[in-house]
């Protein structure tokens, strides 16, 4: 009796003979690599593979983004400044600062975007411009499986309002970026100090007051507790030089620039009203 199974490994082997009849139907054999019949064009293969560590980019998920980014663009055109695809799909709006309130609650609270986790807020010093600080704030939506970043910038001295009425995730990540970097949040019901230890003067990720510190902190035998003093140097302060011979990336401090991972979407022009 012929088996499926059977069947199966006789078609195999009928590759090395010419043909094979069974029960005396004539059974064609399997070529493994068969030329194409005339006047057909034989199947190209894809190239191979030169980046498998890098993400592959989804072109429609892609298209989505740049639809939706100018759907924001068009819906705010008072707020928005640029929108821009990060990495090939990952969507960021630039906004100015006095956006943050509208933008965001349109983001959270519009049908069509239900972004209602905001995920971080972080902060970017850049002393160079004009406002060194940047505020990026990353959202998810559940709704849409679908992810969004929001910029915004400021100065030293001009406040940003802050989002805690319209996501309460907010209380501590404005906190952690008045602490590190300095930015005052208008309307926080409670702007203080989260990481840094009481007293501390300065912002750290500001990068503003020398490496050795100003105070000390040692253990006092006599009072039995734990004493902040004035920093004391048993020596004078070595100068480092910066540039160094193992220096990583030379190229970037030759004055070359790296290549752009974001890539600005042309918005349509505003309708006449």
């Amino acid at each position: 009796m012929l088996t499926p199974t059977l069947a199966r490994q006789l078609t195999r082997a009928a590759k090395c003979v010419g043909q094979l009849r069974i029960g005396g139907a004539a059974v064609a054999p399997v070529r493994l690599f068969s030329t194409p019949p005339p006047g057909q064009t034989p199947p190209t293969l894809p190239p191979p593979e030169t980046r498998p560590a890098v993400r592959k980019v989804n072109s429609a998920v892609r298209q989505n983004l740049i639809e939706f980014g100018g759907y924001v663009a068009e819906c705010l055109p008072k707020y928005v400044q640029k929108v821009q695809l990060a990495c090939g799909d990952e969507l960021e709006v630039l906004i100015s600062p006095d956006g943050v309130v509208p933008v965001l609650s349109f983001l959270k609270d519009h049908h069509q975007c239900q972004f209602a986790n905001l995920t971080d807020i972080a902060g970017m010093d850049v002393p160079t411009r004009p406002y060194r600080f940047e505020i990026i704030y990353n959202f998810l939506s559940l709704r849409f499986n679908s992810r969004i970043r929001v910029k915004t910038y400021t100065d030293e001295v001009t406040p940003i309002d802050s989002c805690n009425d319209i996501f309460k995730a907010a209380n501590w990540y404005e906190r952690e970026i008045w602490d590190m970097y300095g930015v005052f949040f208008a309307n926080h019901p409670d702007l203080r100090r989260i990481l840094t230890d009481y007293g501390f003067e300065g912002h750290p990720q500001r990068r503003d007051f020398p490496l050795s510190g100003y105070v000390e902190v040692r253990y006092d035998d006599e009072v039995k507790r734990v004493v902040v003093e004035p920093l004391e140097l048993s020596q004078e302060f070595r100068k480092f030089d910066l540039t160094s011979p193992w220096e990583q990336f030379p190229n970037f401090r030759e004055g070359g620039k790296p290549p752009s991972l974001t890539e600005e979407v042309k918005l349509p022009p505003p309708k006449p009203k």
